[in-house]
């Protein structure tokens, strides 16, 4: 019984975890925006895909990029900048057995290359825009991953020292990879 109870409790948090990073999103993704650029964006599914892992950060990226489709008249950038590096991102950093590194790679790998060629035929054929070439996007998706990524980054190594990374994974029920820290962490659940 109390099993279930703390199943269903981590699924209501993970939900309200995924609201709150959604809303942080829309939110602080016009900071330091420009065309082809949002490196906020990026804070928050590297930050996403390490708290929850590659799904719920792929689905995060999904409803910011539609949210600021509808609200904000981005252009369809707000997706294929998004969602590949936040799947990828959470994909390496299961991958790799949670380092932190690998999520930041894999948003620079699949924002900054995979996402600014998939954007290409989407801003072309779809959206109208003339004189691009496949490699517009390029630099610009890697200049806002870098800079999202770094500040992603900074922050979850703060958290990781801080011993509150795995805390949080494994109050969420999701894998935790710094299992010191999160024997810990359940020690002072169970002793509550």
């Amino acid at each position: 019984m109390s099993k279930n109870l703390s199943q269903s409790h981590s699924a209501l948090l993970r939900m309200i975890t995924l609201a709150m990073l959604v809303a942080i999103g829309v939110v602080i993704s016009p900071i330091l925006r420009v065309e082809g650029m949002c490196p906020m964006a990026h804070l928050v599914n590297i930050t996403c895909s390490v708290f929850l892992g590659p799904w719920y950060s792929l689905l995060c990226a999904t409803l910011i990029g539609i949210i600021r489709m509808l609200f904000m008249a981005i252009p369809p950038l707000a997706l294929t900048g998004a969602v590949f590096g936040a799947f990828l991102s959470g994909v390496l950093y299961r991958a790799s057995g949670g380092k932190i590194l690998m999520a930041v790679l894999g948003e620079v790998i699949g924002t900054g290359i995979i996402g600014a060629l998939a954007s290409y035929p989407v801003m072309t054929w779809l959206w109208g825009r003339t004189g691009l070439t496949w490699m517009f996007y390029v630099p610009s998706f890697i200049g806002g991953t870098l800079i999202g990524g770094a500040i992603a980054f900074l922050f979850l190594k703060a958290l990781a020292r801080n011993h509150m990374l795995g805390k949080i994974q494994a109050s969420l029920g999701v894998n935790v990879y710094d299992h010191k820290k999160s024997n810990a962490a359940e020690d002072s659940q169970a002793t509550a």
